[in-house]
C-alpha cells in the first residue's frame, strides 16, 4: 500500500469535487480528487444541464469555464402547458435572472481541463474503499485503483462529493445504508437524445392527461426529451415511432421535430438529503448529500452551492484554524437543500399524474396550474426559485 498526504481528500470528480478543488487551490490549499470512473466516461455521460445564473457566476468568476457563456445558451423563461395550451414564464421580467442550458459533461470538460493544467492531482479509476479517522486531525482514505493497487490517502480533511452512491456517507452518518431522509416516487421518466432541430426555443413541461413530457435541448442539432412511464419500463420495448407518438400525444398545440433516436434510457428519482452533511473532519457536497428529482432542475446547482459554502468555512479552518464557519456549514446549506427539494417535489407533484389518482385529483392539479400561470405571485415564485436563490455573501 503506498501512502500519500494532502490537506483535502475529495472523493469524487463530478462538479462538486472538481470545483471544490479549484476553489481550493486559488486559496492555496492543495487536494487530491480521486474517481472510480475513467476521464472519457466522467465526460462523455450526457446528463441534464441547467445552469442557474448563480452557478454561471461562479464558474465564469473563477475561471473554471469560459465556454459557458460562447457555448452555453441563455434562455429567459420556460413554457407551462396544459389544457393544450402554453403559458409562459418570463424570468427576467419577474426577477431579473435567466438560466442558461449548458450540459453537465460539458461543465466537467472543462473542469477537468482547468485542473490538469494547473497541475491538480486527479486519480481516475481509482475507487475509495473507506473514510476512517473522521473524528481526529488526520482523517484517512483508502482506496484501490484499477490495478488492484491500494492506495492510503492521509488528509486534513475529507470531502465525500461522490454521488449518491456515496462512500464517504457511511463516515459522516454513521449509517451503512441510506443515513437520510427520502421519498420514493411511483413514476420515471423515459429519455432520449435525438438527432433534430429545436422544437422550440425554450423548455417546455407539459401535464397532460396521459402523463408528464419535457420537451428540452442539448445543442442546435440534438435534442433531450422525456416523458413519465413506469419506473420498470424497458427503454428498449418502445420502437421509435411509439415513442414519437408518445410524445407527441403529451405536448398537444406543439408539433414536434422528430429524427433520429440515438440514446434512450429510464431515469427513476427519488428525493433524499442526508441526515449528516458534516461529521468531525469530513463533509458531504452535491448528491452524496441529497438527490432531487430533476424537474426542478436543482441537481448541479445544489451541488454548486454546497462547494461555495464549504470552500469558504475549509479556507478559514486550514488557513486560520477557525472553526466556525465548518461548524455551521451543515446549517446553512440545508436551508437552501429543503427550499430545493419542496420546490422539485412541487413541481413534480403538479405536472406529473399518478395511476391512483382520482377525477378531483386531476381539477384540483389544473387549478393549481392555473392559479400560476394567471397569477404574478405565483409565476414569480416559480421564477425565483427556477432560477435559484442567491448565495450568501
Amino acid at each position: 500500500m503506498s501512502t500519500i498526504r494532502t490537506r483535502v481528500a475529495i472523493v469524487g470528480a463530478g462538479p462538486a469535487g472538481l470545483l471544490l478543488s479549484h476553489l481550493l487551490a486559488a486559496s492555496g490549499i492543495d487536494s487530491i480528487v480521486i474517481d472510480k470512473r475513467s476521464r472519457e466516461e466522467i465526460e462523455s455521460t450526457i446528463r441534464a444541464g441547467i445552469l442557474e445564473q448563480e452557478t454561471v457566476r461562479v464558474l465564469t468568476e473563477s475561471g473554471a469555464s469560459d465556454r459557458v457563456n460562447t457555448v452555453g445558451s441563455r434562455h429567459d423563461g420556460i413554457e407551462l402547458r396544459f389544457d393544450g395550451q402554453g403559458h409562459r414564464i418570463d424570468f427576467p421580467s419577474l426577477t431579473g435572472r435567466a438560466v442558461w442550458l449548458y450540459p453537465q459533461h460539458e461543465v466537467l470538460k472543462d473542469l477537468i481541463a482547468a485542473r490538469l493544467a494547473a497541475g491538480q492531482d486527479i486519480r481516475f479509476e481509482t475507487s475509495a474503499v473507506r473514510a476512517e479517522a473522521v473524528d481526529s486531525d488526520r482523517p484517512v482514505v483508502t482506496a484501490t485503483s484499477l490495478d488492484g493497487e491500494e492506495l492510503r490517502i492521509e488528509a486534513e480533511f475529507v470531502v465525500g462529493a461522490d454521488g449518491s452512491r456515496s462512500v464517504v456517507r457511511e463516515a459522516v452518518t454513521g449509517a451503512s445504508r441510506e443515513g437520510g431522509f427520502f421519498r420514493e416516487y411511483p413514476f420515471a421518466w423515459f429519455g432520449i437524445l435525438c438527432e433534430a432541430p429545436p422544437s422550440a426555443h425554450e423548455l417546455i413541461y407539459s401535464n397532460s392527461p396521459d402523463g408528464f413530457a419535457l420537451i428540452s435541448q442539448r445543442s442546435p442539432t440534438v435534442q433531450r426529451m422525456y416523458f413519465q412511464c413506469d419506473p420498470d419500463a424497458d427503454p428498449n420495448a418502445l420502437s421509435d415511432a411509439q415513442i414519437w407518438d408518445t410524445l407527441q400525444a403529451r405536448v398537444p398545440g406543439t408539433t414536434l421535430a422528430e429524427g433520429p433516436i440515438f440514446q434512450r434510457d429510464v431515469l427513476r428519482f427519488r428525493s433524499f438529503v442526508a441526515h449528516e452533511l458534516r461529521r468531525g473532519r469530513a463533509a458531504l457536497v452535491g448528491d452524496a448529500a441529497h438527490t432531487v428529482p430533476p424537474t426542478g432542475a436543482k441537481g448541479m446547482n445544489l451541488a454548486v452551492a454546497d462547494v461555495v459554502l464549504l470552500e469558504r468555512a475549509l479556507r478559514a479552518l486550514l488557513l486560520d484554524d477557525d472553526e466556525r464557519l465548518i461548524d455551521g456549514y451543515a446549517e446553512r446549506a440545508l436551508k437552501r437543500i429543503w427550499k430545493a427539494q419542496h420546490f422539485s417535489w412541487w413541481m413534480t407533484s403538479m405536472l406529473h399524474v399518478t395511476a391512483e389518482a382520482s377525477d378531483f385529483d386531476r381539477l384540483r392539479q389544473l387549478g393549481e396550474l392555473r392559479s400560476v400561470v394567471e397569477s404574478v405571485a405565483g409565476q414569480t415564485y416559480l421564477a425565483e426559485a427556477y432560477t435559484g436563490w442567491l448565495h450568501e455573501a
